[in-house]
């Protein structure tokens, strides 16, 4: 592979088209906003500047990996000759759905798609498209430069040669992937989202205060980070576009997103992209007052 198409420039797409432009490839990356896609590229050198600085890349490899990437609005110009397309788009099911029906067809035949999905069926999504077999999950982690695991999910009709390739790539990355197979949330978020969605209750019943929860989690389980200030860091809308997909995938009543959750993503409290959701980030990751009235009597 040689030429990698990245769709979406946001926080997992410049970090995914960052990533395989440090390792020597070729990056086209796609949106339909240009201000987004400057905005990207912005981004990425800040991220690059920040390994110079810790003296993990020279400023030489910093230049050759900006010079790697290019900007396309267009999403055939994007795929035309592209080896492997990288789907990195918003987590929402009738988005990817359109954006792989594109992909399937300007892109050369030979092409692996792949999506970033966090949650939603890579067998649903690939049944849209002509080339089921060529059809994968490669869920990066955030923030994907530092992160190291590659959930690599294989749908229905995913053939062993192209989760071997997709597998041989993420080495090359020097990520690990994992292999795991197309169930609601995979295997990450799974695990992950139902013990946020439990966190969220835990202060939604008002069991302890947002930096309580956290401190309990982070001193007593080892975690690096607590599970509300990591909802805020993935996004409180994020997180309960999972819950859903897994209340809806399972049919069971213990993924039901928190009404805490709900509310606060119905406010407008997102977390660290809205500038506040469980901690208020406007003068550095304070616990935030959440609304009294978001809680339960």
């Amino acid at each position: 592979m040689k030429i990698i198409a990245v769709i979406g420039s946001g926080t997992m797409g410049n970090g995914i088209a960052h990533t395989f432009a440090q390792f020597g490839y070729q990056v086209n990356l796609i949106d339909i906003n240009v201000e987004a896609l400057q905005k990207a590229l912005k981004t990425i050198e800040k991220n690059l500047d920040r390994q110079v600085q810790k003296e993990t890349l020279s400023e030489t490899e910093k230049q050759e990996t900006l010079a790697r990437i290019n900007i396309f609005t267009d999403m055939k110009e994007g795929v035309v000759q592209a080896d492997l397309v990288v789907e990195a788009a918003t987590e929402q099911l009738d988005l990817k759905l359109k954006i792989f029906r594109e992909v399937d067809i300007f892109a050369p035949p030979h092409t692996i798609i792949a999506s970033n999905t966090s949650s939603i069926s890579i067998t649903q999504i690939a049944a849209v498209t002509n080339r089921g077999s060529q059809v994968i999950g490669m869920h990066f982690m955030n923030p994907v430069p530092v992160m190291q695991l590659v959930e690599v999910i294989r749908g229905y009709a995913t053939s062993d040669e192209t989760t071997a390739a997709v597998m041989e790539l993420s080495v090359k990355l020097a990520k690990k992937p994992v292999e795991v197979n197309d169930y609601p949330g995979f295997v990450a978020n799974r695990i992950l989202m139902p013990m946020i969605n439990e966190a969220i209750a835990t202060l939604y019943e008002g069991v302890a205060g947002v930096s309580e929860i956290d401190t309990v989690m982070k001193l007593g389980m080892a975690h690096p980070m607590g599970p509300l200030q990591l909802a805020d860091f993935i996004g409180l809308d994020v997180c309960l576009a999972i819950l859903k997909v897994l209340h809806d995938g399972f049919g069971n009543p213990k993924y039901a997103p928190c009404p805490l959750l709900v509310n606060m993503v119905m406010a407008g409290k997102k977390g660290i992209k809205s500038g506040e959701g469980f901690y208020n980030y406007a003068d550095g990751p304070k616990a935030a007052k959440v609304a009294s009235k978001f809680l339960r009597a």
